[in-house]
C-alpha cells in the first residue's frame, strides 16, 4: 500500500466520517442541536474539501496509484451514505430519495469492478455528468447538515433539500448513462454463461 499525502488526505475523509455522524449522538445537555448542526457541516465541508484536494495534488505530483483510485471512491461513497443515513434519522431527507442516491452508489461500484474484471472498466470511466451530480450531492448536504436559516434570509433546510432532489435526478440520470455504456458488453458476456 503507498503512502503518501494525498493517500494520507483520503485517509482522513474516512476518519471524519464518524464526527459527521457522531456528533448527533452526544448529549443534548454536552452540544445543542444548532451547535451539532454546525460541527457536523464543518466537518462534513472540510472532508469535502479533502476529496477535491487530494485528486488535485495525486494527479499535481504524479502520486497517483491504484490503491488510491481504489480507496477515494469508497471514501466519498461512506461519506455521502453516512450523512444521509442521519439526515434520515433527523427527518431531514426523504428516504426515497437517501435509497436512490446510495442504490445508485452500489449499483455503479458493482458494475465497475465487474467491467474491470473483464477488461473494459474505460467503458464505464467517471463522466462529466457524474462529476456533477457528486458536486451538487457535496453542496445539498452540508446545507442539509446546517438545517437553520442563514441571517433568516436563506432557508439552509429548503435550498439543501431542492439540490439534493437535483442530485437524485442527476444520480439516476447518471447510473443510466453508465448501465447504456455497459450494456453491449453485459449482453455479450451474459450470452456466452
Amino acid at each position: 500500500m503507498p503512502f503518501n499525502i494525498p493517500i494520507l488526505l483520503t485517509w482522513l475523509r474516512v476518519a471524519l466520517i464518524p464526527l459527521v455522524v457522531g456528533v448527533y449522538y452526544l448529549p443534548e445537555h454536552w452540544l445543542p442541536l444548532a451547535d451539532r448542526n454546525l460541527a457536523s457541516t464543518l466537518v462534513f465541508i472540510v472532508a469535502a474539501i479533502t476529496d477535491w484536494f487530494d485528486g488535485y495534488l495525486a494527479r499535481r505530483w504524479n502520486q497517483t496509484s491504484a490503491f488510491g483510485a481504489f480507496l477515494d471512491p469508497v471514501a466519498d461513497k461512506l461519506m455521502v451514505a453516512g450523512a444521509l443515513l442521519v439526515l434520515v434519522q433527523l427527518d431531514r431527507v426523504n428516504a426515497i430519495i437517501a435509497f436512490i442516491i446510495v442504490g445508485r452508489e452500489i449499483t455503479i461500484s458493482a458494475l465497475r469492478e465487474w467491467m474491470a474484471e473483464i477488461g473494459a472498466r474505460k467503458s464505464v470511466a467517471v463522466s462529466s455528468l457524474g462529476k456533477i451530480k457528486t458536486a451538487v450531492q457535496m453542496v445539498a448536504i452540508p446545507m442539509l447538515l446546517f438545517h437553520d436559516p442563514i441571517f433568516t434570509v436563506l432557508d439552509m433546510h429548503m435550498a439543501g433539500d431542492i439540490l439534493l432532489w437535483i442530485a437524485g435526478v442527476l444520480t439516476v440520470w447518471s447510473m443510466f448513462y453508465y448501465l447504456r455504456r455497459a450494456w453491449p458488453l453485459i449482453k455479450e458476456k451474459s450470452g456466452a454463461l
